[in-house]
């Protein structure tokens, strides 16, 4: 398991854009991360999305599959950053809300030089909230 401030030794992203709090489970030889975010109502987004119905963004969902994933293939990369450079993919099934902890499953499907593709899961429950297909590269800062 890793704490926030491993998480932060690997990847950039701070407050308010860390979107990761703990790591679960890493499976380095089948390229395999499991992440945690706790929700609450605090998140600086909730200020606009949306007042009386605060449900957390989707682009912020996907985000937090590919932190998880930067946590995965970052180790030990140094002086890099990983950039998104797409999304094939996301499909938004259940709001994810103030109080859910949300679980991030992420599979690498693809490295290819400096760039990894994957496919990720968000679950609150057990229940699939989101599910995305992305590519992000590694690159100079």
């Amino acid at each position: 398991m890793l704490d926030t401030l491993e998480i932060m030794k690997r990847i950039p992203h701070r407050y308010p854009f860390l979107l990761v709090d703990r790591i679960l489970e890493v499976n380095k030889e089948e390229q395999k991360i499991k992440g945690l975010k706790n929700v609450t109502i605090n998140e600086e987004f909730f200020n606009g999305h949306f007042p009386g119905h605060p449900i957390m963004p989707g682009v912020l969902i996907v985000e937090g599959m590919a932190q998880c994933l930067g946590v995965l293939v970052m180790d030990g990369v140094e002086g890099k950053v990983p950039y998104f450079v797409g999304v094939e993919s996301a499909k938004f099934k259940s709001p994810i809300k103030p109080g859910d902890q949300v679980i991030y499953e992420v599979e690498v499907e693809k490295i290819k030089r400096n760039f990894v593709k994957a496919h990720g899961v968000a679950k609150v429950d057990g229940v699939l909230a989101c599910e995305a297909t992305f590519t992000f590269c590694i690159t100079d800062k």
